[in-house]
């Protein structure tokens, strides 16, 4: 049936918008923890952490409809994947738990607040990397041999997926900073365009830097990008670049509340759309399909009814946790 060919695709799409509903919200509040050391102590940084706390938790959900998607629409990639990243998975993973506890620790136990904040910054950025890495690993491909993965314990660590971890660790900055932009007022704000500002130069570079160095890792990717006629397609990425960072930085210096916050967004939406152009239709580049990954046709079936109930009830749950502390964050705060 049609309908039955097109169900790998149908996942795969659903767990895309899954990892770019994390990287979007997820990104902000991981970009506050980058942010910390640049924060003065006291009301600034309380600021900062109530401008986040009814939804930070909320947030790691899309992580978990992700991570458990791959497991049960395309277990096969997720094995693979699993096995030549599980050390910055791991990293990850721990970092996230980390800065969860300082999170809470540092309102709980104000006698060490300092050690907290460090370990929440620590734990941000190191989960940040880790996901940079993961993802610039995947993007150069994974050693696949006989249905499994073929390659070394440090395949992941290469210059490109260092690059990407730093590249990460920016844009995550430049989220949170305009982040901060929209929802806090006075030396906070101030501050706060000052850095999304540099943070805004820093990712426009690194995304320059990743974007010309991505079509030499492997000749489909240079076809992808630049073979006609889809190259007439492949140009509008780069052209909508250029149109959001000037709108970036003309809003940054007219000091608008939301539109730098948009833009920011829309950068991650670009660069993920050129991940996927570069990556469609591979799970695990440079061998395996979304249709060779996927599970049967019987269990994807299953499957769908019950996430087409329950992406929408998260969505909506979300969508109102966040128009619930809607505007400035004030010094109030949440906790």
């Amino acid at each position: 049936m049609p309908f039955a060919f097109d169900l790998p695709a149908i996942f795969a799409f659903i767990i895309a918008f899954a990892i770019f509903a994390y990287v979007v919200m997820d990104g902000f509040d991981l970009g506050i923890g980058i942010l910390f050391p640049a924060l003065p102590p006291g009301r600034e940084r309380d600021s900062a952490m109530n401008s986040i706390a009814p939804v930070w938790d909320g947030n790691e959900t899309w992580l978990v409809l992700g991570g458990g998607g791959l497991l049960a629409a395309f277990p096969l990639a997720y094995g693979m994947i699993f096995s030549a990243l599980y050390a910055p998975i791991i990293a990850m993973l721990l970092a996230l738990v980390f800065r969860g506890v300082a999170f809470e620790f540092r309102w709980r136990d104000p006698g060490h607040r300092a050690f907290w904040d460090i370990a929440f910054n620590v734990g941000s950025v190191v989960a940040t990397f880790a996901q940079g890495i993961t993802l610039g690993a995947l993007l150069q491909g994974i050693v696949v041999r006989d249905r499994g993965y073929a390659g070394g314990w440090f395949d992941w660590l290469t210059p490109f997926s260092l690059l990407v971890g730093v590249s990460l660790v920016f844009g995550y900055g430049l989220l949170g900073a305009t982040w901060l932009i929209m929802k806090s007022e006075g030396s906070l704000q101030e501050r706060c365009y000052r850095l999304a500002f540099r943070l805004g130069i820093a990712v426009i570079l690194a995304m320059a830097a990743v974007s010309a160095w991505t079509p030499f890792l492997r000749d489909a990717y240079w076809l992808r990008w630049f073979a006609w006629p889809q190259v007439l397609f492949t140009a509008q990425v780069p052209l909508l670049v250029v149109i959001a960072t000037a709108t970036l930085f003309v809003s940054l210096r007219r000091q608008h509340h939301y539109t730098p916050f948009l833009m920011a967004l829309a950068l991650f939406t670009l660069g993920l759309a050129g991940l996927g152009i570069s990556l469609y239709p591979y799970v695990v580049p440079p061998a395996v399909s979304i249709w060779d990954a996927a599970a049967p046709d019987v269990s994807l079936k299953f499957m769908l009814p019950g996430v087409l109930v329950m992406v929408p009830i998260i969505l909506a749950y979300t969508g109102y946790s966040y128009w619930v502390f809607r505007g400035k964050t004030g010094h109030e705060g949440y906790h």
